[in-house]
């Protein structure tokens, strides 16, 4: 019965601030800065950047690993406070000492799954098959078998207390009958022990196999080598988990965990059949020493003991494994899932950070063939000057009237690059393009060079409502071409107009958690939106909706506010921009540039509340602030500040040493673009073909994607090489990441062309150092 006299003990909230410092080894002084900041609504970018004397200069990776641990750490916290509750409600506290027990166990699990392990048996199910036993009047026979002292009883002893509870009104025909509905009520008491589920699931992990085998083997599809195919568990690598997921919701494959059966029911015997009679007997000894390799013999057990081993043996077939593989494949595809995720984010902030090619007239071109090329001309800020559509392929391939138009573009706008979308007759569309530029060199002198741009989102892009809105009068095709140019001059600043899942640098995007796949994205788009910052007079609203602070609304107030009112002068009118209020602008301000406005620190990363500080600094060398708009004073000046300490400096100026140290690094070069550290991309002025390649070519090369398994390399070709992990590098490659990342610029060498397929195999080995 409920207890009456006792009474359950409040829930302490745990120390999230220890529990995080450990699991992620920082300090616990940082975590509670950061956890406090992110309490009272700052944004990430805004405390990675302007409050690193609170967290200890934490970044933004870490900044986001905590605030994901402190949701979960707080979920897990109130499911247990839940159970607690929900077991009070059901009358699970019959005594006070199991009370102390149950609330124990649920406040020390480390898991959601271990938690609903110990509330397992205490949940509301459906009618089960021990409910309708214990209905028919069969669990006081559960436990006489049970009983240590009757547990070396025979057959003939069995089957006499069985006919006691023989009730042919309760549906109890025969001893037989009773026995089995007493077993189907000990293998659920199996089933529902937290303890014996939880060493079943870390067993099946540590000893089990993911299996695939194909549903029709006679059919072809890109799952082939997963149509008999088998892998530890502990070995899975979490691109194959997706892939073997993919294969079986398309229907070609069934997946199975295999576990290790023989030393599952060992188990299951020894801890709850003998160990319940008797551990220590010449039997146990026996039967124990063979757990895990061999079944016991029928004939070492008791009659009794057979019938509770068959019962455990049904407990885990029918109750635990189904519900048990269920689990392992969800944890090892949420697993999967993050890795997907993190790998998708990392080449995605590399792709947004590429380096931008500013001050080049750019011809974009969208390939097709029976509606022909379009071009499109945009000036060096990215304004569209002019669109035209060509027939350099086929069906009409009208070659001569394309080169006319082309290379009239080229001399009414001073065109300097062409860039080619990678997307249908893009290898016909840049053998034409070559073949106009070497003309055009041979005409006049002149190189324009080209380079091929992966279309990945530029439709998404040119048929959504921004697309529309910017250029009305314009077809789909003909925006998309726009697109591809502007991804030249400058790929942040046309990319974050695309959905991020978008842009086709991920692996399986489309097969993990679109919630957990958006948050992460958006977050890579926000820390590099915020790192290279936003020139408040120039930046669209899909861009200034990525600074810390803003979301569309106001990203698109700021937008009207500067039409209608002209350029910002100064960070100070930001104030007056509609629902962007004192908060709002307190975080986004220090990303926003103002470039040639009244107020020079404005176009610096430098926050305003540090204004004071950078006047303090002219002050004590009696410097003006226009010395900071040219370069050889402005150096000057730094180098006599940094004469003295800087850890005196900044006790003397009553400001943090990170903040002054990011205060100095601002004005030694205003203005800087951290993309312009990264190599420019490759231009090309001739076609390289597939046919024409040979094993041990070394080719220059751009990496597009990285993945688990390598590295996807452009070297000119309409498809991508791929270097496999293997090749690599020299050593062992744990993960690709740590040897090459999205826009990097790499020598490979080809060790594998199949003409047929269109593929290419390529290797890094003992080439790039």
């Amino acid at each position: 019965m409920q207890l009456t006299d006792w009474k359950v003990p409040e829930l302490q909230t745990p120390d999230y601030d220890r529990s995080i410092a450990t699991t992620l080894k920082l300090k616990t002084t940082q975590v509670k800065a950061a956890i406090k900041l992110l309490s009272e609504g700052n944004t990430i970018p805004f405390i990675a950047r302007y409050r690193k004397e609170m967290t200890g200069e934490l970044d933004e990776d870490q900044l986001r690993q905590i605030s994901s641990l402190y949701e979960q750490e707080q979920n897990l916290y109130q499911r247990k406070a839940d159970v607690v509750r929900l077991l009070e409600e059901h009358g699970a506290f019959t005594d006070e000492k199991q009370a102390k027990e149950l609330v124990s166990a649920v406040l020390s699990a480390a898991t959601l799954a271990e938690v609903d392990d110990i509330y397992r048996p205490y949940r509301p199910k459906r009618r089960t098959r021990a409910m309708i036993a214990k209905e028919r009047g069969l669990e006081g026979l559960t436990n006489w078998l049970l009983a240590p002292s009757n547990a070396r009883f025979g057959q003939d002893q069995v089957l006499a207390e069985a006919k006691a509870y023989v009730n042919a009104e309760a549906g109890v025909e025969t001893p037989d009958a009773a026995l089995q509905g007493a077993m189907d009520i000990f293998a659920e008491i199996v089933a529902d022990d937290a303890d014996t589920r939880k060493w079943i699931r870390r067993t099946t992990i540590q000893s089990g196999t993911a299996r695939s085998v194909a549903t029709d083997a006679s059919q072809e599809s890109v799952y082939e080598m997963y149509y008999d195919y088998e892998e530890a568990l502990g070995k899975l690598p979490p691109h194959r988990v997706l892939a073997m997921n993919r294969g079986e919701r398309d229907g070609f494959l069934k997946v199975t965990i295999k576990a290790p059966e023989d030393q599952i029911h060992g188990h299951l015997l020894q801890q709850h059949v003998l160990d319940r009679a008797n551990a220590g007997s010449a039997v146990g000894n026996r039967i124990g020493s063979r757990v895990g390799r061999n079944l016991p013999d029928a004939a070492e057990l008791s009659y009794a003991q057979q019938l509770q081993y068959e019962a455990v043996v049904d407990a885990y077939k029918r109750l635990i494994a189904p519900a048990i593989e269920r689990e392992i494949r969800a944890e090892f595809t949420e697993r999967a899932e993050a890795q997907a995720v993190a790998v998708f984010g990392e080449n995605l902030r590399n792709l947004l950070m590429q380096r931008p090619m500013h001050g080049r007239v750019v011809l974009g071109v969208d390939p097709a063939y029976r509606t022909g090329c379009k071009l499109a001309v945009v000036d060096d800020t990215g304004k569209l000057l002019e669109v035209k559509v060509i027939y350099p392929t086929p069906p009409l391939s009208k070659v001569e009237e394309a080169k006319r138009v082309v290379h009239g573009l080229i001399e009414k706008y001073g065109i300097s690059l062409m860039a080619i979308g990678n997307g249908t007759a893009s290898r016909e569309t840049e053998d034409f393009i070559a073949e106009c530029s070497r003309e055009y060199m041979e005409r006049t002198g002149s190189t324009v060079p080209y380079l091929i741009v992966s279309e990945a989102g530029a439709s998404v892009y040119s048929a959504s409502v921004l697309a529309k809105e910017e250029f009305p009068d314009l077809d789909v095709s003909e925006r998309s071409a726009i697109s591809i140019a502007r991804r030249v001059q400058d790929p942040l600043a046309e990319l974050v107009k695309i959905d991020p899942k978008s842009v086709g640098v991920g692996q399986y995007q489309h097969d993990v958690s679109q919630k957990l796949l958006d948050e992460a994205l958006t977050g890579v788009v926000e820390t590099a939106v915020n790192q290279v910052g936003a020139d408040v007079n120039t930046a669209s609203p899909s861009l200034l909706s990525y600074v810390a602070g803003l979301n569309k609304t106001v990203a698109k107030n700021i937008v009207a506010f500067r039409d209608e009112n002209g350029r910002f002068k100064t960070r100070k009118q930001l104030a007056k921009v509609p629902r962007l209020g004192p908060k709002t602008l307190e975080q986004c301000v220090g990303f926003l540039r103002i470039l040639d406005g009244d107020e020079v620190l404005d176009s610096t990363p430098i926050h305003p509340e540090s204004y004071a500080v950078v006047h303090r600094l002219l002050d004590r060398t009696g410097t003006p602030a226009s010395d900071l708009l040219v370069a050889e004073q402005r150096a000057e000046w730094l180098n006599r500040v940094r004469t003295d300490s800087l850890e005196a400096l900044s006790q003397e100026l009553e400001v943090g040493l990170p903040t002054l140290r990011d205060i100095l690094e601002a004005l030694e070069r205003p203005g800087r673009d951290p993309r312009e550290d990264v190599p420019p991309p490759i231009l090309r002025t001739d076609v390289l073909k597939l046919e024409d390649l040979e094993v041990g070519t070394v080719l220059t090369g751009t990496v597009r994607n990285v993945v688990d398994f390598g590295a996807f390399v452009d070297v000119g070709l309409k498809n991508d090489g791929l270097v496999h992990i293997s090749q690599l590098a020299d050593r062992f490659v744990r993960r690709p990441m740590d040897v090459v990342a999205v826009g990097d610029i790499v020598q490979v060498r080809v060790i594998q062309v199949d003409v047929q397929k269109q593929r290419l195999s390529l290797s890094m080995k003992g080439i790039n150092g």
